[in-house]
């Protein structure tokens, strides 16, 4: 049994898209997965379908309704801010000790791969004293740390990896999520990453034309949990 959380060097980077990939990897396999988004800003009830616990459910074969959305997604805000604001928008704090002991109920009764998607990046606040980086303390889980290949992105993936080290966090893999028009090639990101993540392996998941697979690099990437 595996336990893993997908984190981020920001927002809009692809968590959801790679959290979504592997379930659908690990389910054509014959593999059972289920996944959480259990903090989400910029939530739309008559949107659901289209939210990232949405998107995670899809990939689950299962329907985007309230019971389930609240399921997987109990912390759910409206505005598309980071999850502090957000909720001081509603009146509301983000309870870290309810969403740490929510994950920690998902990980002692799961059976077979969990997969915990974070929400923005890893410094991200959650409420007036706590970011995403103490969620992940608190849960001591291997990480998937996603990127992209965005000119910036080597700084801000490399001051990443440096905070999670410093903290004692595994990062299982960095996925480098090819950027849609960036600059910068793939290649030359993958490159340049190479000579500074040291044994950490790093997967690159290019941007390709609509209908075509992209399960060769899911199965890469699932081969290191």
């Amino acid at each position: 049994m595996t336990a893993m959380f997908v984190t981020a060097t920001g927002t809009d980077i692809g968590k959801t898209f790679v959290t979504a990939g592997l379930i659908r990897h690990f389910r054509a396999t014959g593999h059972n997965v289920t996944a959480l988004k259990p903090v989400v800003t910029g939530y739309y009830p008559a949107e659901a379908a289209g939210s990232d616990p949405g998107v995670l459910l899809t990939a689950l074969g299962k329907p985007a309704a309230d019971a389930d959305i609240e399921r997987i997604a109990p912390f759910r805000f409206a505005r598309p801010l980071a999850p502090d604001m957000a909720a001081r928008h509603e009146n509301r704090t983000l309870d870290f000790d309810a969403l740490v002991g929510f994950c920690r109920r998902a990980i002692a009764d799961h059976d077979g791969t969990l997969l915990i998607e974070g929400v923005g990046g890893i410094m991200v606040p959650l409420n007036d004293r706590h970011t995403v980086l103490d969620w992940m303390v608190a849960l001591k889980l291997p990480l998937l740390l996603v990127a992209g290949s965005y000119l910036g992105a080597i700084s801000h993936t490399l001051s990443a990896l440096e905070v999670l080290t410093r903290r004692d966090l595994a990062v299982k893999a960095l996925i480098v999520n090819e950027t849609a028009g960036s600059a910068v090639t793939m290649t030359d990101t993958m490159a340049t990453l190479g000579h500074f993540t040291g044994a950490i392996p790093v997967v690159a998941l290019p941007r390709l034309p609509a209908g075509v697979a992209t399960d060769p690099a899911f199965a890469a990437i699932a081969k290191l949990l």
